[in-house]
């Protein structure tokens, strides 16, 4: 699971120029996690993740991560190869300030470098070249370093089945198997469909297992949507369930859903919606949906990125957190605990991956 505490190989307090050894290879799942300072002269500073540190001829730089302070402020990525830059691609949505303390988390994807700063999603890099030719990390420029970090070991990588305590539901088992309180696609779905900008159709349930080795490449497990799972062990104070997916590049929004199977109430009902960046919190009832929650201290999705979502069931509330950042807090309005016991995603989504223990 991303974790941003549990780092290896960490260096504290570097000089900059930086050049520095990376111990292990960056596969997907990786983690680069750097934290320091912006001065209040900085002009620019920039992380590079390169192949060797060859000064004449210059190493190739994999991944040039550039924000830059002058005239306008922007984040200016690239890739240097042979020698030559190739084209320059610009995030003005600027996380970083002047005297201010940042965290910067890279997290190596199969296909792309996915970049946070200070918790918030900011900007995705596609590979021009392959992610294991970086054996260097380079921080050059007017920044001050407090630590720089890695997490080799990740979820992307591999799957403990045995950790898998969900049971998928198929389209005959949701017909068959005692579980016909779920509504069908021509009955009372309207009734808990999220109020969003697309439409569910229950009768196309996933007929899928739970127990592949990996994840990745995206597009060989991506699970179909809707996806509904039964919690092998219901619900109740330390239980935690895990979903792994990436968001479409023209997603409007998707739900994750935790329900009781016996009184179709949803008990926990989260609604990211791109469109809007709004992060809405809901219960549905006896029938009825309660009042949204939208306070939010940033939105944390964005079309096109990976997210791990952490749902941990508190005694008070369910917790939960995007990639490794907390998110949000929502107090039980459903109090039986035990009675959940159904899983529920679907939406503008890639499903990659869900777990409960």
């Amino acid at each position: 699971m991303m974790s941003l505490n549990n780092l290896q190989n960490v260096t504290y307090n570097p000089i900059i120029p930086y050049v520095g050894t990376i111990p292990e290879q960056l596969e997907p799942g990786t983690l680069i996690v750097i934290r320091g300072h912006v001065p209040g002269d900085s002009d620019r500073f920039q992380v590079d993740l390169q192949n060797g540190s060859s000064v004449k001829p210059r190493a190739d730089v994999v991944f040039h991560f550039n924000p830059r302070f002058k005239r306008s402020n922007c984040i200016v990525c690239n890739t240097l190869k042979n020698e030559r830059w190739g084209r320059e691609e610009i995030t003005y949505d600027m996380p970083f300030k002047k005297e201010k303390s940042f965290e910067i988390v890279i997290l190596v994807l199969e296909d792309k470098f996915q970049v946070a700063v200070n918790g918030k999603h900011v900007l995705l890099y596609a590979h021009r070249m392959r992610p294991e030719e970086v054996d260097t990390l380079g921080i050059y420029g007017k920044v001050h370093i407090h630590s720089v970090g890695f997490s080799f070991s990740s979820d992307l990588g591999s799957t403990q089945a045995s950790t898998l305590e969900l049971t998928e539901i198929s389209k005959e088992n949701v017909q068959n198997g005692g579980l016909q309180q779920f509504p069908s696609s021509k009955g009372d779905t309207d009734k808990i469909v999220p109020r969003t900008g697309y439409t569910k159709s229950r009768g196309s349930a996933a007929q899928h297992t739970l127990t592949c080795a990996k994840i990745l490449p995206i597009n060989c497990l991506s699970k179909t949507l809707p996806f509904v799972a039964r919690l092998n062990s219901s619900m109740g104070p330390g239980r935690t369930v895990v979903i792994k997916g990436e968001v479409n590049t023209n997603a409007k929004g998707f739900n994750v859903d935790l329900l009781s199977g016996k009184s179709k109430d949803i008990a926990l009902h989260l609604n990211p919606r791109l469109n809007v960046k709004a992060f809405v919190r809901n219960s549905f009832l006896q029938e009825a949906w309660g009042e949204e929650e939208r306070n939010i201290t940033c939105f944390p999705f964005s079309p096109g990125m990976y997210f791990e979502m952490i749902i941990y069931c508190d005694v008070k509330e369910f917790k939960v957190a995007i990639n490794g950042v907390h998110s949000l807090e929502y107090k039980h309005r459903f109090l039986e605990l035990t009675s959940i016991d159904t899983l529920e995603v679907d939406g503008d989504i890639h499903l990659l991956e869900v777990r409960s223990w």
